[in-house]
């Protein structure tokens, strides 16, 4: 059922925020709670305890972002979208807070969280091991799990990633899973490329790393150890964090988009019969090249498992395949898994297979000795 593969194909690559990429249909959690939208009261930052009911506050903004100060005129309109801009503004701001707790079993909680993001809520849920259960005393590395597109219209806190986020948190992974912006709750903004959904993510990893000294949640946490897991659309924004920043150990590219944008884009288009991509594909090729991680692969420091199903109808394999192929050509270390018979969105005996992947890769690269 499960092939591993090293081959080679020039660069196409894998990014995309497949805004029109919608994965197969798998079950979803059949208890999705109601969200309050972020309008309304949440909880304090940071319960002191497990068992103390959270207090109502009132609602107040998240802080602006803590890049360097915007002039009045910006003689470069597409800077902010590249890959260089990206890497020098600063993360982070604020804290990681917990509105309630989701669910109690005997391997993890699983709390529901909000976080600030350049001047954003962002939502989405957290599961945290139990010391006393059978993943053991930690410390635990942490992962952050990231969707693919689904229509934001029946989109669900818990939706099919939720089986993913599970199992490593069953595993021993303090593992985080954000709406990305514009999926509910979480607030929408701009998001060009899914520029904004890897910058909810760079802030994130600073959010974790910046309160580790002083949160009770991350007391048994090795914030030192990050990884990211990323389905289609997630895969291609865990691409653009990996060329981003250094904070990052391992990268779990789950039949992501392409690394070339104008790819991308084309394909969003085709997809969505002409309504999205066309601002993106409007910019000139030089930007393109600026914009696009397929270019910045020389300064990636993760290890990266690229995984493909050989049977997929929805992203090509062939992306995957070339982004491999690039990775090796740079002497990354990077590990590409092809499935036969596996479509999008994995299942049965290749689902497992993709699970018992990804745990062994965090554990070999995320867990010291």
């Amino acid at each position: 059922m499960h092939r591993t593969s090293t081959c080679a194909i020039l660069p196409i690559l894998l990014l995309f925020s497949l805004a029109a990429c919608t994965p197969a249909p798998v079950p979803t959690a059949t208890a999705s709670p109601t969200l309050a939208p972020a309008s309304q009261t949440a909880a304090p930052s940071l319960l002191p305890s497990l068992t103390q009911a959270p207090a109502t506050a009132t609602e107040t903004r998240p802080p602006s972002p803590t890049g360097p100060p915007t002039e009045t005129a910006t003689p470069d309109p597409y800077a902010l979208y590249t890959i260089d801009t990206l890497a020098s503004r600063e993360y982070g701001g604020g804290s990681i807070e917990i509105v309630e707790v989701m669910a109690e079993t005997g391997w993890f909680t699983r709390y529901l969280i909000r976080y600030p993001s350049d001047g954003l809520w962002i939502y989405g849920f957290l599961n945290v091991p139990i010391p006393e259960g059978p993943a053991g005393p930690g410390p635990y590395p942490v992962v952050i799990a990231l969707h693919g597109y689904i229509d934001p219209s029946i989109y669900h806190t818990l939706d099919y990633t939720t089986g993913y986020a599970d199992a490593l948190a069953r595993a021993g992974y303090f593992v985080l899973h954000p709406n990305l912006r514009g999926y509910r709750p979480s607030d929408d903004g701009e998001n060009l490329f899914r520029v904004g959904m890897a910058i909810d993510v760079l802030n994130l990893i600073a959010l974790v790393q910046a309160g580790a000294a002083e949160s009770w949640l991350l007391a048994n946490v090795d914030t030192a150890m990050i990884g990211l897991w990323g389905h289609s659309m997630g895969g291609g924004i865990s691409t653009r964090v990996i060329t981003v920043t250094d904070r990052v150990q391992a990268a779990v590219l789950y039949a992501p988009m392409s690394g070339d944008e104008r790819q991308n884009f084309e394909a969003i288009n085709g997809w969505s019969g002409g309504a999205r991509g066309l601002e993106e594909l409007a910019f000139p090729e030089r930007e393109l090249a600026r914009i696009s991680p397929m270019y910045f692969f020389d300064r990636i420091t993760a290890a990266v498992s690229i995984h493909h199903g050989r049977a997929d109808e929805l992203v090509p394999l062939g992306w995957s395949i070339a982004t491999c192929n690039a990775m090796l050509e740079l002497d990354l270390d990077v590990r590409c898994h092809y499935y036969d018979a596996m479509p999008h969105t994995f299942f049965g005996a290749g689902n497992d297979q993709l699970i018992a992947d990804m745990i062994a890769f965090f554990d070999e690269t995320l867990k010291e000795e």
